[in-house]
Parts: C-alpha cells; sequence; structure tokens
C-alpha cells in the first residue's frame, strides 16, 4: 500500500511524531532532573547531629513548658497596643506623635 517514499512525504510522520516523541520523551527526561534536585536538596537538609540533639522531639515539650512559664511572668497590665503608621502617613511623624501621646499619659 504505502510505500517508503510516500511514507517519506507525508507531514504528520515527517514532523509530527519527532515532535510528539519530543514532548513525551522531555517530559520523562525532566521528571528524572527534578527528582535529582529534590534528592540533592533532601541530603543538604539534613541537620547535623549538634543540631538535632538540640530539635529532638522528647524535648519539645519541654520548650514549651518553659516559654509558657516566661509568658506567665510578663506583665499583661501595662501593655497597650500602638498601632503603625498607614503606608500613605509619614512614618517619622507618626512615631513623634506616639511617643509625645505616650509621654502625656501616666
Amino acid at each position: 500500500m504505502f510505500t517508503l517514499k510516500a511514507l517519506q512525504k507525508n507531514k504528520t510522520i515527517k514532523y509530527g511524531v519527532p515532535m510528539l516523541l519530543l514532548v513525551v520523551g522531555g517530559s520523562f527526561g525532566l521528571r528524572e532532573f527534578t527528582q535529582i534536585r529534590y534528592d540533592s536538596q533532601r541530603i543538604r537538609k539534613k541537620l547535623d547531629p549538634s543540631l538535632e540533639a538540640k530539635v529532638n522531639v522528647e524535648r519539645q515539650p519541654v520548650i514549651l513548658e518553659e516559654e509558657y512559664e516566661k509568658i506567665k511572668k510578663v506583665n499583661m497590665e501595662e501593655w497597650r497596643n500602638i498601632r503603625g503608621p498607614r503606608p500613605w502617613e509619614d512614618s517619622r511623624e507618626y512615631q513623634d506623635q506616639q511617643r509625645s501621646r505616650l509621654d502625656e499619659k501616666p
């Protein structure tokens, strides 16, 4: 039916098949290269033993308890919420206003 010369003249076979192979093969190739990238990042992110001892999972509750004790010591009665300047406000001028208001109040 089809001869070799007829297949060479067919544009689908001449241009379409190589393009399809390039796209499909490229996706498989990129997958392998990205996997190598993520594997190397995982190896680099491993903690050294001295740091890993500090981040030990068994010690985590103790760290939280220590932080809770620190927060309990903070006097929350004297705490005041002071907003920062808006983007359209001059930050230096606003900070000066806030400082003068703090100096006026007992």
